[in-house]
């Protein structure tokens, strides 16, 4: 697509979004549970288009691990449900896909709306169990973020609505507080996940620049190891967790980040929201990314969302591949005219293409 700038991405979204029908109320569901900053970003994108743009009072929220189904019946009777978007539409990341499969099985008596997905099958009896589940719903609309689940999706989930649409970010290009001065003299960031979606063959190891820090999103940080593992009670583990993200693990962020929950112009939309201190919790992780990024002249990244938020913020960035179809796809799609970026698949390339980067966007 000749989209040459966030803003026009953001059109396209709206566009498409534009399509669903006009809904007084809905329910929000599968509330990312998770350190991810990309997830959280999603989740927010959506509160702001459904409650700014579309009108629609959100009078239900849940993750999968704390729905309810009295507590929703109580709160939105049988107004529509909007499930969150993001690149768990698969088999990988079971815990959604099953949560998924178990509301749209459940609720057909009204309608429901997947937002923007990327689909990604690794076994054909998963995907047409799936297609079955989404087929049996007679009133389920599915947006899919890049060509290939566009595509997926018309094959197998022939009675559904599917619509190509960008990722839900979006929404928020322009938004207050993502334009910044960069500095020339800041280092380098390799913004590298480590979970089961990294594409191995782009070792930081194998990149050789100056002043190259390798680290993933700062909020997956935990002062006492491996969350899961952690033998401290899960209530308490969480607070720790709050406290030690909100502050502990970057002391230097702290001013800031009392600016952005206090000051920010969007800072007072949760006062009204149904569970807002949920919706503060996610607002705080985009802090946490976008605090995170602005420390760099150039990011080299192999999220998604690391993309998409360094797009947002104008940061010069290389973009690599994880280990599907994700990020190429989505890149082909949507992001490809961005002129800041460049899509890398041969790891050989990373140094030329930042250096040459740098020249061109030099702060």
């Amino acid at each position: 697509m000749n989209n040459f700038s966030p803003e026009k991405i953001q059109e396209v979204l709206h566009t498409k979004l534009g399509k669903l029908e006009k809904f007084e109320q809905c329910a929000l569901l599968d509330y990312p549970d998770n350190f991810n900053v990309g997830d959280h970003l999603i989740w927010l994108a959506s509160v702001f288009y459904l409650t700014d743009i579309a009108k629609t009072k959100i009078n239900y929220i849940a993750a999968s691990t704390n729905f309810s189904d009295s507590a929703m019946e109580k709160q939105v009777g049988k107004a529509p449900i909007f499930l969150n978007g993001g690149g768990n539409l698969s088999d990988t990341w079971q815990v959604h896909q099953t949560f998924r499969e178990e509301i749209i099985s459940k609720y057909r008596d009204r309608p429901i709306i997947i937002l923007p997905q990327s689909i990604y099958f690794t076994s054909q009896s998963n995907l047409e169990k799936t297609a079955k589940i989404f087929n049996s719903h007679p009133n389920l609309t599915l947006f899919t973020r890049d060509t290939y689940s566009y595509e997926l999706a018309l094959k197998y989930f022939y009675n559904c609505e599917v619509i190509l649409s960008p990722d839900m970010v979006f929404h928020m290009a322009g938004m207050p507080e993502l334009s910044f001065n960069r500095n020339p003299n800041l280092p380098i960031l390799y913004h590298c996940r480590q979970d089961k979606e990294l594409n191995k063959n782009s070792s930081p190891t194998s990149i050789n620049l100056p002043n190259l820090i390798v680290e993933d999103w700062r909020s997956f940080k935990w002062m006492l190891g491996d969350p899961k593992a952690s033998p401290v009670p899960v209530i308490l583990r969480r607070l720790i967790r709050k406290v030690w993200q909100r502050g502990l693990a970057t002391p230097q962020e702290w001013v800031s980040r009392q600016k952005w929950h206090s000051l920010h112009p969007y800072a007072a939309k949760f006062n009204s929201l149904y569970n807002s201190s949920l919706h503060r919790t996610s607002w705080s992780f985009m802090h946490s990314g976008v605090y995170q990024l602005k420390q760099y002249r150039l990011v080299i990244t192999n999220r998604l969302h690391g993309h998409i938020l360094s797009t947002l913020l104008g940061i010069p960035h290389i973009f690599l591949p994880n280990s599907y179809h994700k990020n190429e796809f989505f890149y082909e799609t949507w992001t490809s005219k961005i002129p800041f970026c460049r899509f890398i698949k041969d790891a050989s390339q990373i140094e030329a293409n930042a250096r040459e980067l740098l020249e061109l966007f030099p702060g």
